[in-house]
């Protein structure tokens, strides 16, 4: 596995989960050894405001955290996927929720999966899920992490937290990623 470097690029509103959905894709790569940075950027609010994080996962050292292209961008309302779907490499995947954006067809050269994650995180009762359903999606159609990993980061990051949550977490993963499968 030679010259092996993904990029990440998630974009929302402040409390939506977008830097915790980063993150857990990082942190899940440390697992596996691979290089990684993971780059905060918040909007001037605490919540509600712009939120976005870029990740790269590398297996030789990384010169720069910052993603200005991203093999796969997920934008989690209108204004992100307004502003970063020109941020989508050619050839890579936009993840958008479909519940908080509708996405107008403009580039031929990415894979556009629209995911419904607002309505199946209130469906499994945790509307905090959006994140995690979003990252079923990412893992399936990516190669980050494994989908091993990825599950072992949710119960050591999400279940430690929140242990009641953790059920709810698992599924919105699993439902995330038979979408990610299908698509």
């Amino acid at each position: 596995m030679s010259n092996y470097t993904r990029t990440l690029f998630c974009a929302g509103f402040g409390g939506q989960g977008v830097m915790v959905l980063g993150q857990l894709v990082a942190y899940g790569a440390i697992k596996e050894g691979k290089y990684v940075t993971w780059l905060p950027s918040y909007g001037p609010e605490m919540r509600g405001g712009t939120a976005n994080c870029g990740v790269t996962v590398s297996n030789k050292e990384i010169g720069s955290p910052f993603v200005p292209k991203a093999d796969v961008v997920v934008a989690l309302n209108q204004p992100s996927l307004d502003k970063y779907e020109k941020s989508v490499r050619p050839g890579g995947i936009l993840v958008y929720n479909k519940d908080m954006a509708k996405y107008i067809p403009s580039r031929k050269d990415i894979k556009v999966i629209p995911v419904g994650a607002s309505q199946i995180a209130v469906s499994l009762g945790n509307e905090k899920a959006v994140n995690v359903v979003i990252l079923g999606v990412v893992i399936a159609l990516s190669d980050f992490i494994s989908d091993e990993t990825a599950r072992e980061i949710i119960k050591q990051k999400l279940g430690a937290k929140k242990p009641e949550y953790l059920e709810s977490n698992m599924k919105a993963y699993e439902l995330g990623r038979q979408i990610g499968i299908a698509s």
